[in-house]
């Protein structure tokens, strides 16, 4: 039935409820699952070790359904942070049991103690939804819980948070996920976004809004930064990687000599060399830093003992190649250039025809000729992408 009839405020109301699309991976969904099986079977589990468990402290407390959840769901939320978990539900227990044993009322007991609650955690900056739970459980857990008293608070709660979080962080490393997700650089160090915000732009809007915003600053950054990304690549898809490399390009083999490759490196001015086989497929890069890396007293010292032992052969490219190169098929579009250079730290990207051989080389010179080139505005035509 159409809801057209309803009133257009009404029907914006009721679109509220329809929840957002799930943009995250089905991987990380998996992930995201496994890990709570791991966390919480291992804390109960752990808990079986606590001298009076199960008869005297319970081996799980349901908050910490609802804390898994966060760390290992969604770790990058400051309200999953290791402060927020471990903070927030000492301060929960703490303020549960004390109105468990101030005020008889078990209803106003439990509106208390959530209260307070909420207020500490905001002033300890430690805010964690579950410890909700905790405060709630510290009034009406039963006579078990309220034997317990303030030990409620060390035994189960801080040791199950311990151990749960313990487990996530174990966890999101055995699993190359970062955790937690605190900030890598000082706001001072980061340079602005395309658009010219800082992070102390982002920071100082976050302060403006009414509402706690469940994001980090950090990763609001991250985010401007792919969008500007997407939207910058989104307008130059017509150029292939075939139409910008350089071409032909200047190789050696692994069994090269050192000083053979820094004479080429030397005489062309270029910063990197691809290493090629018999059949022209890229096994290796070499750059002018990697034999230039070399102390030059290890350089002669290596020459030294070539000469005099009477070795037929000098030291090789091989010995000092990189052998994990990243390549693009010549028929790749310009776009997929971007992200290997602007974030993955790429500077010579060799080119690869349909049979896997070697047939071009691509640097950020070539990438930023192509970008004039899509503009309409015609570059140069001497090409120095080597160089870059």
């Amino acid at each position: 039935m159409s809801a057209s009839f309803l009133p257009p405020a009404l029907r914006r109301w009721l679109h509220s409820f329809v929840p957002a699309p799930v943009t995250v991976r089905w991987s990380e969904r998996v992930r995201s699952a496994v890990g709570a099986l791991v966390g919480i079977l291992f804390t109960g589990t752990m808990m079986k070790l606590v001298p009076g468990a199960p008869t005297l402290i319970p081996l799980l407390v349901a908050p910490m359904g609802a804390s898994a959840v966060l760390l290992f769901a969604v770790p990058a939320s400051p309200l999953a942070q290791p402060w927020s978990i471990v903070g927030g539900n000492l301060v929960a227990a703490t303020v549960g049991v004390t109105f468990a044993l101030l005020v008889d009322d078990p209803v106003i007991a439990s509106a208390l103690a959530i209260s307070a609650a909420i207020g500490g955690m905001f002033a300890l900056r430690c805010v964690h939804p579950p410890s909700g739970a905790v405060a709630l459980t510290a009034v009406i857990g039963g006579p078990a819980v309220h034997a317990l008293g303030y030990r409620f608070v060390a035994e189960p709660i801080l040791i199950q948070s311990a151990l749960l979080l313990v487990g996530a962080l174990v966890y999101h490393a055995a699993t190359g996920h970062r955790y937690p997700h605190a900030q890598r650089l000082p706001a001072a160090e980061r340079p602005p976004t395309a658009a010219g915000f800082t992070r102390a732009d982002i920071v100082a809007a976050l302060r403006r809004q009414s509402e706690l915003l469940d994001i980090d600053p950090e990763d609001i950054e991250a985010v401007l930064r792919e969008m500007q990304l997407q939207a910058y690549t989104r307008t130059f898809q017509a150029l292939t990687c075939a139409d910008i490399m350089t071409r032909p390009v200047v190789t050696v083999t692994a069994n090269t000599s050192i000083p053979r490759a820094l004479q080429l490196l030397r005489q062309h001015g270029f910063k990197a060399l691809p290493v090629v086989d018999e059949r022209q497929r890229v096994v290796g890069i070499v750059t002018r830093t990697d034999l230039l890396g070399l102390a030059p007293a290890d350089l002669r010292q290596t020459l030294r003992r070539w000469f005099s032992i009477g070795a037929l052969t000098p030291p090789r490219v091989a010995d000092h190649m990189k052998t994990r190169v990243q390549t693009i098929p010549a028929s790749a579009s310009m776009s997929d250039l971007v992200p290997m250079f602007a974030s993955a730290g790429h500077h010579h990207i060799p080119v690869l025809d349909a049979d896997g051989r070697l047939a071009g080389i691509v640097t950020e010179s070539d990438l930023v000729g192509g970008l004039y080139r899509q503009a309409n505005i015609e570059p140069h035509p001497t090409q120095t992408a080597q160089r870059a």
